[in-house]
């Protein structure tokens, strides 16, 4: 150690005091999330917004202010999507608040927590393993304490930290334990970057918002001309040209998806905002999506599949000691590591320490060399870790036991004494003394979640692939993964002879799905592997062990009590534990997923039957055949409102690659046939000289709403009660508007002759009938299977009711 004792007492509070009023805190910026004006600007100037009220200075140009109902969608839409992200903004910061990192500061001599915001300059901070270094200082004290910084260089190695060494903000503690003063605090520590990526809220990139941008982008080129050519065509067919820019706003309005964003991001935050009730902190919204997608789930043992409550089960000398000798040793060895992390606090409350050991040199436990040393000054160097790596090749009884206990699922541990320390003064930083013999195998329970063969069969039958990686012995790990039903657990690799070229190392993962001893690097390559070979890869774990696979994995999964390391860079984190969350967030990823496939054919079908109408107007030169009321009740009745219970209604269907051709591969078709079907009707009213323009309009109307409610139904399959009943309010509530003589003027209907209700009847049945019939023809199938939210569900007793 490189300071005096009383240095090592940390600040007084007086001191404390003089830099907080000096400004010298760790003022660490806020997490960017987005103000209350920011999300106000973010919800109200948005391209669709700009159109739409484009739309509106035209119609009031036109002298129409009666066919601007559709500026009501910019006010819901705004409205809607402010309120639910002030809504999702307050649920993450409650959670965040939970899985924020903490720093252990010395004040007075005395060691505590506090939020990272509280550390002051000059402070003492403590290090133990796994946990985040939250400002950047020099080390003061050391005890074989190595700072894992992959995360920041790039560098595959723990390095080694000694007294006056730096530590940056942002690399992790993978072993040992340390004491640094804070130097560089604020926003000039590396460690404000890292909060706010951790606490970061956005909209990310994902298959769903780039097929729905796409979208956005194609009607975004094509309703400018479109428009135009009507326009022009319009001008010549009306006698006034206020008319032929109603027609025109008119079709413009029905080409614009205009809640197609407001409906995704709906989804999104409210699967977001469901998580978050079951205590699931998503640090993005495409998390929720994410999991749903993901084809291979990797899984860390301990915290995992088990509790990762260890306990202390037996000591089995062996080579002649006798058990007091063997449990004092054990003891010693326990109380040694100032920074005990499960494993070895369980040996010490089994052990305790014996009187008269007097420790010389200590080298904590890493993960990367399976081992922690000890010396003693009469007692000599001892070892603990793992029985394959310190085994000598004398230690034949001890081999013995511990593949006997490894078989039976337990982990075990090897004490062992270095016979001869010549050349290795230093308690064993150096490597293995050569000349070691085993004292005793130590014997240690690690229990199953109960609900851990529920959730792993149902991940299986999801077709999710299963990957166990573990550091432990990998009969170990074999053993526990059968007892959990983990399939293909009776074969086993043991990571230590896996190739380390990347083509071979993903064939060998594609071979086998229990791996042990594995090294957090190894971790990481496994996890680049399995994505290499085209798989999406999710990872789940708590460790200091688990952090590179976790922040490379598509999906990083900590648990809340995990290391602080771990939760700072995974995208969910689950924090009370529970191995029960996983499928239910499968299911609210599948439930945004599908729901806005469904709100997506909905609008692109609309966008469809626009196009292709305005065209087909824009050739003939006759007037257009709606009013822009016209289409805002068509769209109302038929996608706005019945989109919204869609977006957030149940559906844990399994999810299907190929969001962005499957819609288009339908809605585009089924826009073409309701727009056929529409112009016929028109045309043969419009033809007939005892039909006014009016009611020619009116059974246009009539019949694309009609079609429009075809095209919602075969969208919400599987069909329930509840969606058969949301389509037949919305026919119900065009009857009202027809029979209410006041609506019926507002909106300009006009009921028609009697014989022209039999092609708009004949119309809507052909029409619907090939709808009905498309998903087979386009898609090969239905859209969805009648028993899909049954088939795909989460276990009733781990998913909850929704």
């Amino acid at each position: 150690m490189s300071e005096s004792a009383a240095e090592l007492g940390g600040l007084t509070a007086a001191e404390v005091a003089q830099r907080v009023a000096a400004g010298r805190v760790n003022d660490v910026p806020d997490a960017p999330v987005r103000t209350l004006g920011e999300i106000i600007r973010a919800n109200v100037f948005t391209p669709v917004n700009a159109i739409l009220l484009t739309l509106l200075v035209l119609i009031l140009v036109a002298g129409a202010p009666g066919d601007a109902l559709f500026v009501g969608v910019v006010v819901s839409n705004s409205i809607i999507g402010i309120a639910q992200e002030l809504r999702a903004r307050r649920e993450l910061r409650r959670l965040a608040v939970l899985s924020a990192p903490r720093a252990r500061v010395r004040r007075d001599g005395e060691a505590s927590e506090i939020d990272v915001g509280g550390v002051v300059a000059d402070d003492l901070l403590e290090l133990a393993s796994g946990d985040q270094v939250v400002v950047d200082g020099t080390v003061l004290a050391a005890v074989g304490l190595e700072v894992d910084e992959s995360l920041l260089t790039g560098e595959s190695d723990a390095i080694s930290k000694a007294p006056g060494s730096r530590v940056m903000s942002g690399s992790f503690v993978a072993a040992g334990s340390g004491l640094y003063r804070a130097e560089g605090i604020g926003a000039a520590s590396y460690a404000a970057e890292l909060s706010e990526e951790a606490r970061r809220f956005t909209l990310v990139d994902s298959e769903l918002r780039r097929g729905v941008n796409q979208i956005l982008r194609v009607l975004v080129w094509l309703i400018p001309p479109a428009s135009a050519l009507l326009l022009w065509r319009l001008l010549g067919a009306e006698d006034r040209w206020q008319e032929a820019l109603r027609g025109t706003v008119g079709a413009a309005v029905a080409m614009v998806p205009d809640g197609l964003v407001l409906l995704t991001s709906l989804a999104f935050v409210a699967g977001v905002i469901a998580l978050a009730r079951r205590r699931a902190l998503a640090k993005e919204l495409a998390a929720v999506e994410l999991l749903a997608r993901v084809d291979t789930l990797c899984l860390d043992k301990t915290g995992t599949i088990t509790t990762g409550e260890i306990s202390f089960e037996s000591l089995e000398p062996t080579d002649g000691w006798d058990a007091a000798a063997a449990t004092a040793a054990l003891g010693a060895m326990a109380a040694s590591d100032p920074s005990p992390n499960a494993t070895t606090a369980a040996v010490a409350s089994a052990c305790p320490a014996p009187a008269g050991w007097q420790v010389l040199a200590v080298e904590p436990f890493s993960s990367a060399r399976k081992w922690a040393s000890a010396r003693f000054a009469d007692e000599g160097l001892f070892y603990l870790g793992a029985p394959d790596i310190l085994l000598g090749p004398s230690d034949d009884e001890a081999r013995r036991r511990a593949e006997h206990w490894a078989t039976a699922g337990r982990r075990v541990l090897l004490l062992s004494r270095a016979t001869d320390t010549a050349g290795s003064d230093d308690g064993g930083g150096g490597g293995l003394v050569p000349e070691r013999r085993a004292v005793a195998v130590v014997v240690l329970g690690d229990t199953i979640r109960h609900d851990a063969p529920k959730i792993l069969a149902y991940f299986g039958d999801q077709g999710v692939d299963l990957k166990v990686i573990s550091g432990d012995n990998a009969a170990t790990v074999a053993a526990v993964a059968q007892r959990a039903g983990v399939p293909g657990a009776e074969a086993y690799v043991d990571a230590r002879e896996l190739p380390t070229e990347a083509a071979e190392l993903g064939a060998a993962m594609e071979r086998h799905a229990i791996f042990g001893r594995v090294t957090p690097h190894q971790k990481r390559a496994m996890v680049g592997a399995l994505q290499a070979g085209g798989r999406t890869v999710a990872m789940t774990g708590d460790g200091v062990n688990d952090v590179l696979a976790l922040k490379d994995a598509d999906m990083g999964i900590a648990m809340g009590s995990g290391s602080a390391a771990s939760r700072s860079v995974a995208e969910l984190v689950v924090l009370d534990d529970s191995f029960a969350t996983l499928p239910r967030v499968v299911d609210e990823g599948r439930k945004v997923i599908n729901n806005v496939e469904r709100v997506s054919n909905l609008f692109i079908a609309k966008a469809a039957y626009a196009l292709l109408i305005t065209a087909a107007i824009g050739i003939m030169g006759v007037s257009f055949p709606f009013l822009p009321r016209h289409l805002t009740l068509i769209g109302t009745f038929s996608i706005g409102v019945p989109g919204i219970f869609l977006a957030l209604a149940p559906s844990t269907e399994l999810v299907r690659p190929g969001f962005l051709r499957r819609v288009l591969r339908f809605s585009i078709p089924a826009g073409a046939v309701a727009a056929a079907c529409t112009m016929v009707v028109y045309e043969v009213a419009r033809r007939s000289s005892e039909v006014a323009l009016v009611e020619a309009r009116t059974v246009a109307t009539i019949t694309l709403l009609g079609l429009g409610l075809v095209i919602l139904v075969v969208t919400s399959r599987p069909l329930r009660p509840w969606k058969i009943a949301l389509a037949g309010v919305m026919g119900l509530l065009y009857v009202v508007v027809m029979l209410a003589g006041g609506l019926r003027d507002y909106f300009e209907l006009d009921p028609p002759p009697a014989w022209l209700w039999g092609p708009v009847w004949a119309a809507i049945a052909a029409g619907g009938a090939v709808i009905v019939a498309l998903p087979r023809l386009v898609l090969g199938r239905p859209i969805r299977r009648s028993d899909g939210d049954r088939a795909g569900a989460a276990p009733a007793a781990t998913a909850g009711g929704t």
